[in-house]
């Protein structure tokens, strides 16, 4: 939220989002404190009513929301249709994961708040009924208990704090529930720390599915109506205003009878039940894409544990910078892990490249005979499932006349120049050892070879930084700076050492584009992200006709 906020100018969509969520907690907030109907409530819970009710309104909202972001199919649709999707909009939909921890944290915040105040509200029930409350609350609970009289207490039973407490939490339905989601909400947001999914990937893939059982028991939480007001039809013989001081006197004179009481009715399935639908219907898209066949034609093993799959599937048709879920089987039956389409759109195939760094990983490795030195003959390659392509910002590459590409290259250009947009691409790739170079260093050679022959070489320069230096390594390595080719990659273009230096980047590229819309596309982690984001934002012009550079990252 803070990086947002320090760009309110470009991201009037979140600060629309937090204001609505400040709206209706306030809202609420004074609906529940100020209301003539919960003046007795207020009398029985005092402040911690509003506390709890004016969240439970915001986690309806956030709720709503939540499932939206992770509806891929969904948002790719609405990505892909330029009539009503417009650039500006469909960098926000790049954002989808960022907005979907957002909403998770401001899920866990009013979550947190809403459960504390009903943690007093349960006590100050509980001892209300025992006659451990100051009397205006002991009288006020025991309405109720007379024939054809309503209760405003909800705790019936007369058992003392903590068993009385703990009586409410196993049997009442909205004890119960509130229990069971919020150990949900702890356990999907502990295990999708940083730590957790790279580290065991699998537990945050199975534990962020216990969102099932969290919005079934959030759809029935409210069911029991345990929150209670004053009815309508008893405001009418009943002022609270002025009966509220004579509680001695109701039901002895004729203008304070017995109040009636009644619960709330049940609101949060209205706003998640279309939302679950929705996410119904992206999980039956998947299941249907994820039966249909695929073929895996060339298993490719690059070094630094690298290998590449080349795969055909009917139908299938993808755009330059789109990404796939891959399920194999024979790995996991469940687990789906998305990978970057590495192929051109104009190839016969789609392929995908893999670094082999975790458990899944390395169990596709083995399963694709890659640990083994003989040939694998095809039947014996294991199945795959494919979901996708989804789109990503790298669509957007061709929508500008200059990008900055940090961490990836595409080379459309070659099939394509005379109607393209795209006239010079700037390519940056950070590595911190020289293994990740070896594979890719083919493809940048052959594209050196394309240029050359397009007498175009100027269309593409590219920046290979070498992070992970030392200054003896750098002191070797500076004795062939003048060689004819880079002696780690074998290009014309030599390896710079450290880190890139973004502020004289961004303005040596500034000034070479004066008048140019700029875009700027990471595939890599968020502190560079956001490194570059304000880089974006210092360098370019407050006029519209100036340098203006636009923030684009890959997110899956």
């Amino acid at each position: 939220v803070a990086q947002w906020l320090t760009n309110p100018t470009r991201d009037h969509e979140v600060l629309v989002w937090l204001g609505l969520n400040v709206f209706l907690f306030v809202h609420y907030y004074l609906l529940y404190d100020t209301s003539k109907e919960y003046i007795y409530t207020r009398k029985l819970l005092g402040s911690a009513l509003a506390l709890a009710r004016a969240p439970a309104a915001c986690l309806n909202f956030n709720c709503m929301l939540i499932l939206l972001p992770v509806c891929r199919n969904l948002l790719s649709f609405l990505r892909g249709s330029s009539a009503c999707c417009s650039t500006r909009i469909r960098r926000q939909l790049d954002r989808n994961l960022t907005f979907h921890k957002m909403v998770a944290w401001m899920i866990a915040l009013h979550t947190t708040i809403h459960t504390i105040a009903h943690l007093f509200n349960v006590e100050w029930c509980v001892n209300a009924r025992v006659n451990n409350s100051d009397p205006y609350s002991i009288a006020l609970s025991d309405i109720g208990d007379k024939p054809n009289e309503t209760y405003l207490n909800f705790v019936r039973q007369r058992i003392k704090n903590p068993e009385g407490g703990l009586y409410v939490a196993v049997t009442r339905l909205a004890g119960i529930t509130g229990v069971v989601i919020t150990l949900c909400l702890i356990l999907i947001i502990t295990s999708s720390t940083k730590t957790i999914r790279r580290s065991y990937f699998e537990v945050f893939w199975y534990t962020h599915h216990l969102f099932v059982i969290f919005f079934i028991g959030l759809a029935i939480h409210g069911a029991e109506r345990i929150v209670r007001r004053q009815t309508p039809k008893s405001l009418l013989v009943h002022d609270p205003k002025a009966c509220a001081q004579n509680i001695s006197q109701w039901g002895k004179i004729k203008d304070c009878p017995i109040p009636e009481f009644a619960g709330n009715p049940p609101m949060t399935w209205k706003w998640i039940v279309g939302p679950m639908f929705l996410y119904l219907c992206e999980r039956l898209v998947r299941f249907w894409r994820s039966q249909q066949k695929v073929v895996i034609t060339k298993v490719v093993t690059h070094p630094f544990k690298t290998i590449e799959l080349q795969m055909k599937k009917k139908g299938f048709r993808m755009e330059v910078g789109q990404y796939i879920f891959v399920k194999c089987p024979a790995v996991s039956k469940l687990e789906w892990h998305p990978f970057t389409l590495t192929s051109a759109p104009e190839e016969d195939f789609f392929s995908i490249h893999i670094r082999i760094v975790g458990d899944w990983t390395e169990g596709l490795f083995k399963a694709c005979g890659c640990d083994k030195q003989e040939f694998q003959d095809a039947w014996k390659l294991p199945k795959i499932a494919v979901d996708g392509p989804f789109g990503t910002a790298s669509e957007d590459v061709f929508s500008y006349e200059v990008v900055m590409l940090v961490g990836s290259v595409w080379y459309k250009y070659c099939n394509n120049a005379t109607n393209l947009r795209l006239k010079k691409i700037y390519f940056y790739w950070l590595c911190r050892d020289t293994h990740a170079f070896e594979w890719f260093a083919d493809l940048l050679q052959l594209l050196e070879t394309q240029m050359q022959e397009r007498n175009n070489a100027g269309f593409l320069s590219y920046n290979i930084y070498l992070t992970g230096w030392d200054e003896s390594q750098a002191n070797h390595f500076a004795v062939h700076h003048d060689e004819e080719k880079d002696v780690i990659t074998g290009l014309k273009q030599k390896t710079l050492y450290g880190r890139p230096n973004w502020d004289n980047e961004f303005k040596t590229i500034a000034s070479q584009h004066p008048t140019t819309r700029i875009g700027v596309f990471l595939c890599g982690p968020e502190a560079l992200a956001e490194t570059l984001n304000k880089q974006c934002i210092s360098n370019s012009d407050s006029s519209p006709r100036g340098v203006h550079f636009i923030f684009n990252k890959e997110n899956f």
